[in-house]
């Protein structure tokens, strides 16, 4: 797996935890197949732009701040 896209889906799915939502309820209000999501928090897709900015949306939080830090990447 990329290490990115891991960091990325980790970063998802810690704000999707923190704002108390589900995988299903987040991939039903980003209109995001749920198994798609799941591939996404598991870093197994890279996704688009686009997607991030959705998924920032619903999460209520800045696309930039999903972005994992380079000392992340360092780690993996």
């Amino acid at each position: 797996m990329d290490p990115l896209a891991k960091a990325l889906g980790a970063r998802i799915r810690a704000q999707r935890k923190a704002c108390g939502l589900s995988q299903d309820a987040l991939a039903l209000a980003c209109s995001i197949d749920r198994s798609y999501m799941g591939r996404i928090e598991r870093g197994e897709v890279n996704i688009t732009v686009e997607k991030l900015y959705r998924i920032a949306g619903v999460l209520a939080c800045d696309p930039a701040s999903l972005l994992p830090r380079m000392t992340e990447l360092q780690a993996s």
